[in-house]
């Protein structure tokens, strides 16, 4: 008689969700497998059934992280412009429960997390500096591609200090470069 293995007990995108909040919590190098099977009620080998191994499972996390972030959706919206970039900047103070943006927390750890997750990294940051490019295109006297780098670069900042700050003391912050670079 042929045996077909057990049923699995668990909804992946639920045992993602899970892992997702404790790698955001604790951060990549900080997250034990023993962690994993406690957050998402799932033991080793139920995990490792569904995900090649740690590594794995953080990426696929990541990745389905990226794809429910609406930043893309707010950088595209129509009209282009500052509208869109300040909604952009405003949008890691919205993170109810958590701290900063799951992705900028794990550049933190670049070079230790998995080469998957590296580069779901690079190719998101990629495409929303090129929607920052489109925005920033008839509404800036400087170089928009300059200009977008400036304002990713201070998204991420402010990301990383609501690990610090209220969103409340950051959002005074994000008024005043708004207001600064505008001017550039």
């Amino acid at each position: 008689m042929f045996n077909m293995g057990r049923k699995k007990n668990f909804e992946r995108e639920d045992v993602l969700d899970k892992a997702l909040s404790l790698f955001w919590k604790k951060g990549f190098a900080d997250t034990s497998v023993q962690d994993l099977e406690k957050t998402t009620g799932v033991n080793k080998s139920g995990l490792y059934s569904e995900f090649k191994d740690k590594e794995d499972l953080y990426a696929c996390a990541l990745k389905q992280y990226l794809g429910k972030v609406s930043v893309k959706d707010i950088l595209d919206s129509e009209p282009p412009g500052w509208n869109n970039i300040e909604r952009f900047l405003m949008l890691p103070l919205t993170c109810n429960g958590t701290k900063g943006c799951f992705a900028t927390n794990s550049y933190r750890e670049f070079k230790i997390i998995p080469t998957a997750a590296k580069n779901a990294l690079i190719s998101h940051a990629d495409g929303l500096r090129q929607l920052l490019v489109k925005n920033l295109k008839g509404h800036t006297k400087s170089n928009p591609e300059i200009v977008a780098n400036m304002i990713m670069s201070f998204h991420n900042g402010i990301a990383l200090e609501l690990n610090l700050h209220t969103a409340a003391d950051l959002k005074e912050r994000i008024e005043l470069f708004l207001k600064t670079i505008k001017l550039a």
